[in-house]
């Protein structure tokens, strides 16, 4: 027996030839219609049914026929879904000639059969093949889909005859087909900036309004806790990339870079809501470079510079042609993975730096367990402040303002409990005395100085680096502008990517580090600035340029006045604030969702859409792909290939797309769907 289910409203092509198909079923005149049956049981249909179609068979096919419909009747139909029963069978026949029942059935009142939704069942759709499937069972999973929509379900019920049926199904497949075609962000122009300039024309009317959003309380929130966050990352960042090139680029250069680019970010990207920093892959890539630089001895700062100025020529040419457009092959299967991975990254580091305090000569017992205890109390605390505006206690603005400022909360408690503890050092946020380059060299970089056989060879690490900036930025700009955010101001995708490219290119030239859209920056500033109502539902996002902006000019006004005192945070506290970044991240993952499936009762599986319409295996084998390839990922990163890591993330397309044939493509497309029902809204930091 073979299970089917509904295909659900997503957009993509997939999708789009399966409802053609749907289309040409109805069409192709193979289907017997029988309108108001009189039957109060499924059985009853059943038996109707048999009666018409066993008929023109030969005896022994339809006593096969016959057996297959009793034995639906005792145990129900594989599908009910939209007040619609779908009974699908394979059977071998007795012959050679092939059996074919394709019946779709309207009963005169709704039988005492209910779907998932509590709807009583009026619509029969019997399926018997002696075939592997039948070739109109994605019709039947469409129709029951669709007759969850008023207009098709009135039309279906008022047909009084075959043809109008049809033809009320035919047309809803249409307008269903119309309505989810390629976003119009993501369409191609076909004019040279075309799509540049029609983002400016989408995004330009909300400019001010962008500023008058940011002077709320949540903000605030919002600022205070990505403002350490964003902090913590640049020192971590800039620490790596001074030991990874011979101290050439150090805190110092990240923290401008992050102050700089950020500002500049929020005043003329077109969608302001991703944060822009150092991040692990760029800092690796920069390692390579180095290491490229020592081997061909070559001064590394003007090489640094002159990659930095074909990248972002490339990210303009690409900007300029509407490349971004292909993110439309980006589906969730691919954002899934990326952000998993990403969210994994923040939480092995910051157990790795505590479990390394362990081993420490330099570090007491004491200050290690201490250690674990803050950064442990710091993840804690910011999770349980994040969640309590679903608590009972309190007024409700209390609470709101309690889970706004959590993690803000969480890190002033932790420093001022370290501190209190004086007894027990701790390694503190090893943050510059100066503000100055790590190495004696004025700021701007002069790239003459390097051979000039470098000046045009460059481009190949920098054809490398765009693809890396390339995919980085447009996947931490669907994630940011996800459906489950509900954002009403729309994307930028490729005047970003044209902003991006200058920015690559400012930051070679005074030989600071190149920024990227920082996934997990991103949608923690994303979800600390989210909208709930009262029962924990995503309503909006404050949609603003005021928070990215704040959160960059404390950066600049750290660097310039206040390197001193950022020594004052224990690490600790900063590695805690790093599981917290992390776990929020991976808390909005389906995919991280469906893997607790594999180790959770399933008497208390959640009432998923995909649960509900998909057959476990396809979750379980869609769900171990996925595994497989955020272990692949992980494995390269870490690799001495780690170059090609951006290789390997593109990779996740064709993967995706070799998905559909193992998979049905109305399962393919509800487990890749880009938001699920309403009831299934609920994200929060931390959840």
């Amino acid at each position: 027996m073979t299970e089917i289910s509904k295909t659900p409203s997503v957009a993509g092509a997939p999708v789009e030839r399966s409802r053609e198909k749907a289309k040409r079923a109805l069409a192709d005149g193979r289907t017997l219609i029988l309108l108001d049956v009189e039957a109060d049981h499924l059985d009853g249909v059943l038996d109707a049914v048999a009666r018409e179609v066993t008929g023109d068979s030969s005896k022994a096919d339809a006593q096969i026929i016959r057996e297959s419909l009793r034995r639906h009747g005792d145990s129900g139909p594989e599908v009910l879904d939209g007040g619609v029963a779908i009974v699908h069978d394979s059977v071998a026949a007795a012959g050679e000639t092939p059996i074919d029942v394709d019946v779709l059935v309207r009963t005169t009142e709704p039988l005492a059969l209910r779907d998932q939704a509590g709807s009583r069942v009026q619509f029969i759709w019997v399926l018997i093949t002696s075939e592997a499937t039948h070739p109109h069972v994605g019709a039947a999973a469409e129709f029951a889909h669709l007759m969850h929509h008023q207009d098709l379900a009135d039309a279906a019920m008022a047909s009084e005859t075959p043809d109008e049926l049809v033809a009320a199904f035919e047309h809803a497949l249409k307008r269903e087909v119309d309505r989810e075609r390629i976003p119009p962000e993501l369409q191609r122009t076909g004019r040279l900036f075309g799509g540049m300039v029609r983002d400016l024309k989408r995004r330009a009317p909300h400019y001010l309004d962008d500023f008058k959003a940011g002077f709320r309380t949540k903000v605030l929130g919002s600022v205070l806790f990505m403002f350490v966050a964003c902090l913590a990352a640049a020192v971590a960042f800039g620490g790596l990339l001074s030991t990874l090139t011979g101290g050439q680029i150090g805190a110092v250069e990240t923290l401008l870079a992050s102050a700089v680019c950020g500002v500049l970010w929020s005043l003329f990207a077109g969608q302001p809501l991703p944060i822009v920093g150092a991040t692990g892959p760029n800092v690796i890539f920069t390692g390579i470079l180095y290491g490229l630089c020592q081997r061909f001895e070559v001064p590394f700062l003007p090489t640094v510079a002159w990659t930095g100025l074909w990248a972002g020529l490339f990210l303009f040419i690409l900007a300029a042609t509407d490349a971004s457009a292909l993110i439309r092959y980006f589906t969730r299967f691919t954002d899934e993975v990326f952000a998993a991975l990403i969210g994994l990254i923040f939480i092995s580091e910051a157990a790795h730096d505590l479990s390394g305090a362990f081993h420490d000569p330099d570090q007491s017992e004491a200050s290690a367990l201490f250690s674990l205890l803050l950064a442990l109390g710091t993840t804690v605390v910011a999770i349980a402040l994040s969640r309590f505006r679903r608590k009972p206690y309190l007024r409700h603005r209390f609470r709101e303002f309690l889970s706004d400022f959590g993690p803000a909360i969480a890190i002033l408690a932790m420093t001022l409990l370290a501190h209190s503890w004086s007894a027990i050092e701790l390694p503190k946020l090893d943050a510059p005395e100066h503000f100055g380059p790590t190495i004696d060299r004025p700021w701007l970089v002069n790239p003459l100085e390097a051979p000039t056989w470098v000046w045009g060879a460059t481009a190949i690490p920098a054809l490398l680096l765009t693809i890396l900036i390339w995919v980085n930025q447009n996947i931490t700009a669907r994630l940011t502008n996800s459906p489950d955010y509900k954002l009403k101001k729309g994307p930028a995708f490729h005047w970003d990517i044209a902003v991006m490219g200058f920015l690559v290119g400012l930051m070679g030239m005074f030989g600071l580090p190149w920024v990227v859209g920082a996934v997990v920056r991103s949608l923690n500033h994303t979800k600390s600035l989210t909208i709930l109502d009262e029962r924990g539902r995503t309503v909006g996002v404050v949609e603003n340029r005021v928070s990215n902006l704040t959160i960059h000019l404390l950066i600049g006004a750290a660097v310039l006045f206040f390197l001193p005192y950022l020594s004052l945070i224990p690490m600790a506290v900063l590695f805690g604030l790093f599981l917290f970044m992390g776990i929020g991240t991976l808390g909005g993952n389906q995919f991280v969702d469906r893997l607790k499936l594999w180790i959770m009762d399933p008497k208390l599986y959640p009432p998923t859409h995909y649960l509900r319409a998909v057959p476990l295996r396809y979750v379980h084998w869609y769900t171990g792909v996925q595994l497989v390839c955020l272990t692949v990922l992980w494995l390269v990163k870490a690799s001495a290939i780690g170059i090609l890591f951006p290789f390997f993330v593109a990779m996740l397309v064709p993967v995706r797309m070799a998905l559909k044939k193992p998979f049905w493509p109305h399962h393919l497309a509800l487990l890749d769907a880009e938001e699920g029902p309403a009831d299934e809204e609920f994200r929060e930091v931390g959840a």
